[in-house]
């Protein structure tokens, strides 16, 4: 029998994932939108389907948060706060259209609140935060937008003498594809923050001996759980994503998709949780440079971007330390 705490533990992270998924959506089909390549209801179904194919496909960026962020075992209302914080900034960032990190969102706020419970600092794993969640939040971007510009330049010298209408019609169609892999990759890497903050849980809760992996109903669950929330869908952000930052053409929608899957994998690979909303517009940001120059990127919304990328580390902080001593005072 689940205790209680468990069980809103497990609605938390259902609402996180599920607020993840429509959240995040524009981050993979926002271009695709935008350039006609897809009618929005197919692109999200598309997004929906390849975002739980990749939701099952690895477990190292789960593992990282289970277990290479913090040294103490946690109560459940620790966790609890963790999710609670996370969701509140991406509810706040969504209605606000800024595309934020929700995996920034929940370590952060997993951080908060593990100071709060521990009542200071030395329980946290800083040298894995340094590594998997500081590190990946600065070099992710850079390397979304060099693949990108650098992509870009690629494709100018392998199309130089294609007929602009020709071109257009067949990255028209290559648009599909590299939305479907930046989709895949979304579930791949982000999916995975929900399965190993449930993976805390059970141990907590002594439903899961330490070190036995992410159980396969966690992996499903989370999953399905991601898709749901893809197929309801994110407008508010694909608005910001998709037309804020640069001029879209199918060409560019291609390269910066291809680019980001790239990155994003790459992370995944090395079991780094990072941002697919960060490395997806810095590789819009890199091939709209390549292609027209730094004139033709909207620096002022790509500036509104990066400061929400750094408050939210430290705001999710806050407000996962806040719900954990609320959360504390009433238990």
């Amino acid at each position: 029998m689940l205790s209680h705490l468990l069980v809103a533990v497990l609605i938390a992270a259902f609402t996180f994932e599920f607020i993840n998924g429509f959240h995040d959506t524009a981050n993979a089909i926002a271009t695709t939108v935008y350039t006609r390549a897809l009618p929005p209801r197919v692109a999200i179904l598309m997004s929906a389907t390849m975002n739980f194919i990749g939701a099952l496909m690895s477990e190292k960026v789960a593992m990282t948060i289970a277990t290479g962020l913090v040294n103490v075992q946690l109560e459940l209302y620790v966790i609890l706060a963790a999710l609670l914080g996370a969701i509140i900034w991406d509810l706040f960032t969504w209605w606000q259209g800024i595309p934020s990190s929700s995996s920034h969102a929940l370590i952060g706020s997993l951080i908060g609140a593990t100071i709060v419970f521990t009542g200071g600092i030395e329980h946290i794993m800083w040298a894995g935060v340094a590594e998997k969640v500081v590190i990946p939040l600065f070099t992710s971007p850079l390397i979304g937008f060099l693949l990108g510009f650098l992509f870009m330049r690629l494709v100018f010298e392998l199309f130089a003498n294609w007929k602009p209408a020709n071109a257009n019609g067949f990255f028209h169609r290559a648009q599909i594809a590299s939305s479907m892999f930046m989709a895949y990759s979304h579930g791949n890497n982000d999916a995975q923050k929900t399965m190993g903050i449930i993976t805390l849980a059970l141990i907590a809760s002594n439903e899961l001996a330490p070190g036995s992996g992410i159980p396969l109903w966690v992996k499903l669950f989370c999953a399905a759980t991601m898709a749901l929330g893809t197929s309801i869908g994110g407008q508010r952000i694909m608005k910001t994503v998709g037309g804020g930052v640069t001029k879209l053409e199918p060409v560019v929608g291609f390269v910066s998709e291809t680019s980001a899957a790239i990155a994003i994998e790459t992370m995944t690979a090395f079991g780094a949780p990072v941002s697919t909303t960060q490395v997806v517009t810095t590789a819009i940001m890199g091939a709209g440079t390549s292609k027209g120059g730094a004139k033709h990127v909207r620096w002022g919304v790509a500036a509104s971007i990066v400061r929400a990328w750094f408050t939210t580390l430290p705001a999710t902080m806050i407000l996962g330390g806040v719900s954990a001593f609320i959360i504390e005072f009433f238990i």
